[in-house]
């Protein structure tokens, strides 16, 4: 274990975007199997390949990038290591950047599930709520110790590790029919 920390170390320092890019399409992915697997029971025989694939294209091209690239915009507009420099982050990522994202991923993968516009609305309408109250219960600890105690070029890592349990959540919550 220590061997592959090492390697994803010296990788995550020589390619920072890329290795975070493949790590959080990949944590979907992982979330979206537990999801099918513990939550929905679905067994490996009804195990939809096909939605872990969509799951992990959105880890690739939409979590990925807009996280990683929003931890830098946020270490731009708040400067420091302090404690409440990390709780100035934790309120600007939890109050103006969690809302949009959230509701930006559950629109992304009704499309991605085939929803119409409508049916898509309908749906937001029905499991936004939900899935940002559940946000506030898991997430603002999480950002703070990330903040305060994390380097930047880690944070993204440290994020997708919690989320693999959020992932399996969003995986079940945005694939509901």
């Amino acid at each position: 274990m220590a061997g592959l920390w090492r390697s994803y170390q010296g990788l995550i320092s020589k390619h920072p975007w890329t290795v975070q890019i493949i790590t959080a399409g990949s944590l979907v992915g992982v979330g979206d199997v537990i999801s099918q697997q513990l939550i929905e029971r679905r067994g490996l025989a009804n195990h939809s390949v096909r939605r872990t694939a969509k799951m992990m294209s959105i880890g690739f091209f939409f979590v990925g990038p807009v996280i990683g690239g929003w931890y830098r915009v946020l270490d731009r507009l708040v400067v420091g290591e302090t404690k409440s420099v990390a709780l100035k982050k934790m309120v600007l990522d939890q109050v103006g950047f969690a809302p949009c994202f959230l509701g930006a991923f559950l629109g992304i993968s009704g499309s991605l599930n085939g929803l119409t516009l409508e049916q898509n609305v309908v749906k937001l309408k029905r499991d936004y709520g939900d899935a940002l109250i559940a946000n506030y219960y898991l997430w603002p600890p999480v950002q703070i110790a990330n903040f305060y105690f994390v380097p930047l070029h880690h944070r993204l890592a440290v994020v997708q590790i919690v989320a693999v349990i959020w992932n399996s959540y969003l995986s079940w919550k945005a694939n509901q029919i």
